[in-house]
């Protein structure tokens, strides 16, 4: 698909018998095969949509823009994330994939972009895989979020995303009423091998049944 057909220059890649469409969402200069490998390996045998986003910085993608390190631009950020919920809402329709059943995987900007998403449209992801992320915004009132399930890998002396702005993340989603899963690792912004494989078995073990209780019959 092109561009100018859902809004985003993107790829699509059909599940292989998940009911989940993983929403791949790159980091500052990625594109929309970057992290393929990353979705695959967090939601395996889902579809994946991931697109490029549209903003450039010195010719680096990113999906909004930002005033400085860490510091949105607010405007742009709001209309780029209503941008992305009517393209994921859109791709639905022409990919026809179950638009309840979505989990966003996003890295630095893309989890950014995640997070400012289902804050301002509760409801668009099912759950969320956030890596390295920084707080978008602070809604006033915070929105109801009615236990969304979200995982969050942190490094510890990430320079980036630093550890206070996460934590102020946290509050917001906290506060929203969201089901957070907090990982902090001894890293700094990329990504480590161990906190890839929390995000995968946390995302499968929402979707086991409950273990059920043995039952002892007396002899």
């Amino acid at each position: 698909m092109t561009e100018q057909d859902l809004g985003f220059v993107h790829r699509w890649v059909p599940g292989r018998g998940s009911p989940l469409t993983a929403l791949v969402l790159h980091g500052t200069g990625g594109d929309e095969s970057d992290l393929l490998p990353l979705g695959a390996a967090v939601a395996p045998g889902a579809a994946l949509l991931s697109p490029r986003g549209k903003v450039r910085e010195n010719g680096a993608p990113r999906f909004f823009k930002r005033v400085a390190l860490g510091v949105f631009d607010q405007v742009d950020l709001a209309e780029r994330t209503d941008e992305l919920v009517a393209f994921v809402r859109r791709a639905a329709n022409v990919y026809g994939f179950d638009p309840t059943r979505v989990v966003a995987v996003g890295y630095s900007n893309g989890a950014n972009i995640a997070s400012s998403a289902f804050l301002r449209h509760p409801g668009i992801f099912a759950r969320a895989v956030l890596f390295r992320p920084m707080v978008p915004f602070v809604p006033e009132p915070p929105p109801v979020l009615n236990g969304m399930p979200v995982y969050i890998a942190a490094g510890k002396v990430d320079p980036i995303a630093r550890r206070e702005n996460t934590e102020e993340l946290l509050r917001v989603l906290n506060a929203s009423g969201a089901a957070v899963t907090v990982r902090w690792e001894e890293a700094g912004h990329a990504l480590t091998s161990g906190e890839v494989q929390g995000a995968t078995d946390w995302l499968a073990d929402l979707d086991r049944p409950p273990k059920r209780p043995r039952r002892y019959t007396s002899p």
